[in-house]
């Protein structure tokens, strides 16, 4: 894990450092700075911040605080993220209205209990451009609009709390956007033109490779979406809820696992989120026999490609299949 953090934090921060001092002078290596930068902040995401939010990272709950904060430093915000993730996501899993992470826009639908409308029977050829838009929203909007919500639900107490969040978060996003704007801007030798879509392309890497890795693991053609009832109940025992709407892949490829933070083990981290990713593919084949003993769905593709196809065509069939809300 700290191998893994020098990495991430390495390879986001000084390509933009090489940018902001000058020692990069033409153009296509301006770009292949800010695509690197794009997948350190990627990596920082799934490899660093997302074991240190759930704290498994560390022992220590200070190392796992500060290392959550590395999501602050790429633009987004830990306190919004540990709400709409440990408690949300990971408590009402492929839940209509309960998990934030298939709570999509009108034009996505990600789950049959979504009303459909005239946009969803193509968005299995668009979605994947909005994945690379999400965290360009993610950094500018979605945080505060997302934390007044939050507020609304009384799932952050207090308004003094609430007011000091929005403060922390505006504060914590002025330090980002004038490292990875401002500083190029004015001491790089490159235009603002070329920083700005040279920034997009950053996001665009970002947000598409984050996007795909979670996505792939949830909204697929196996998968359940229990729908809860009156009294916002759903029905069944939460492991088993969670190998039902949970899906691994690449579970061979340990290279690509170690880049994406284990997140290739969808499965294990929804049962076990209290244990570090780099645990995963030790605790794989116990889960997957357990699973076999008692005759229970473990889901899992054999590659991401694999994970990918079956995305799309769970896209298309969200968008165009005339489903009924399907009941817990």
């Amino acid at each position: 894990m700290v191998l893994k953090t020098i990495f991430m934090l390495a390879i986001y921060f000084v390509p933009v450092l090489l940018v902001i001092t000058g020692a990069v002078d033409q153009t296509w290596q301006l770009y292949a700075c800010f695509i690197l930068s794009g997948f350190g902040m990627a990596g920082i995401g799934m490899g660093i911040m997302h074991d240190a939010i759930h704290g498994t990272y560390s022992r220590r709950p200070l190392i796992n605080k500060l290392l959550g904060y590395t999501l602050n430093m790429v633009g987004a915000n830990a306190t919004v993220w540990r709400i709409q993730h440990n408690v949300l996501h990971h408590s009402y899993t492929n839940i209509h209205e309960g998990d934030d992470d298939i709570n999509a826009p009108f034009f996505l639908r990600f789950s049959p209990n979504v009303e459909k409308n005239k946009l969803h029977p193509y968005q299995h050829w668009y979605t994947w451009f909005f994945y690379g838009l999400s965290t360009l929203s993610w950094v500018t909007s979605k945080d505060f609009i997302r934390l007044n919500r939050y507020y609304k639900m009384g799932l952050l107490k207090g308004e003094n709390v609430y007011r000091n969040t929005v403060f922390k978060i505006a504060a914590w996003k002025l330090v980002y956007f004038a490292f990875t704007l401002g500083l190029p801007i004015v001491f790089s030798p490159f235009g603002v033109g070329h920083i700005l879509l040279a920034f997009f392309v950053l996001h665009f890497i970002t947000g598409l490779s984050i996007s795909l890795v979670f996505q792939t693991a949830h909204v697929m053609p196996d998968m359940a979406f229990p729908q809860a009832d009156e009294f916002g109940m759903v029905e069944g025992e939460r492991m088993l809820h969670q190998l039902a709407t949970t899906s691994n892949y690449s579970e061979k490829s340990r290279i690509f696992s170690w880049m994406i933070g284990g997140l290739n083990y969808q499965v294990e981290h929804h049962l076990f989120p209290d244990i570090c990713h780099v645990h995963y593919r030790k605790i794989a084949p116990i889960v997957k026999a357990t699973a076999a003993e008692y005759n229970i769905p473990y889901f899992s593709k054999k590659t991401f490609f694999d994970a990918l196809k079956a995305h799309f065509q769970m896209l298309h069939f969200l968008g165009n299949a005339e489903l009924e809300p399907v009941k817990a």
